[in-house]
């Protein structure tokens, strides 16, 4: 018996792309998440944030919302 497809309709490609982009953003939190559990000592931490302090807050707010998170824990 033949597949019938249907044509992608604009809402279903918007719909589409909005999860692989929700998808793609997940993979890069998660890395960013293991990459910074890496920075253990005060040491690092004091280096990280020096170098976060160079940035604007809203180019850093996701990695010190991970840092606040981690302190946290």
């Amino acid at each position: 018996m033949p597949t019938i497809t249907r044509p992608r309709t604009p809402l279903l490609t918007a719909l589409r792309g909005q999860l692989e982009h929700s998808r793609d953003a997940r993979t890069t939190r998660k890395a960013l998440q293991r990459e910074i559990a890496t920075y253990t000592s005060q040491s690092d931490l004091d280096d990280l944030h020096a170098i976060l302090n160079r940035y604007t807050g809203e180019e850093t707010a996701d990695i010190r919302r991970i840092l606040a998170s981690h302190r946290a824990a």
